[in-house]
């Protein structure tokens, strides 16, 4: 996975804190995580398409969440920033090289291919177990208490 799914499950998150009706401007979210405004703008455009967030114009314009957390699960968060193509492709070098024989006598798939077919469906299956109003409420017990503090002093100034 790309470091703009980590940026855009973060975004989500924040989001998922703000009132339903406020829209955060972009640069202020990349303000908020200490990344790149251009590129953050790309990974909250992969979002608002994906209908995971919406964009909205004038001046307290920005994004917000398009649907309650609890609908967002974070595989639709990595397929939106990151596509729905399996992580792996066999591309089947077991047929090659001298120790190659006729096709006939392969299997229809290697034991490699099974093997991360299966970790990748585990995967994809905690993904979409997994809601962003579910990270909300760990937010309490893994962020430190001067992280919250400071995170809501950034919240008030950002939403006057």
């Amino acid at each position: 996975m790309g470091e703009g799914v980590e940026w855009a499950i973060h975004c989500c998150t924040v989001l998922a804190l703000a009132p339903p009706e406020v829209a955060l401007p972009g640069g202020r979210l990349a303000e908020f995580h200490g990344v790149p405004a251009p590129y953050l703008a790309k990974t909250l455009q992969a979002l608002t398409r994906a209908g995971i967030t919406e964009s909205v114009s004038g001046r307290n314009g920005g994004v917000r969440l398009a649907r309650a957390a609890g609908e967002i699960t974070l595989l639709d968060v990595v397929q939106a920033v990151d596509g729905d193509a399996p992580a792996f492709t066999c591309t089947e070098i077991r047929r090659r090289g001298p120790a190659r024989v006729p096709g006939r006598h392969y299997t229809p798939r290697c034991a490699i291919a099974t093997a991360i077919g299966r970790a990748e469906a585990a995967w994809r299956a905690e993904l979409s177990a997994t809601t962003i109003a579910d990270l909300v409420v760990t937010l309490a017990v893994t962020v430190p208490p001067d992280a919250v503090a400071k995170g809501t002093a950034w919240f008030q100034e950002v939403l006057q």
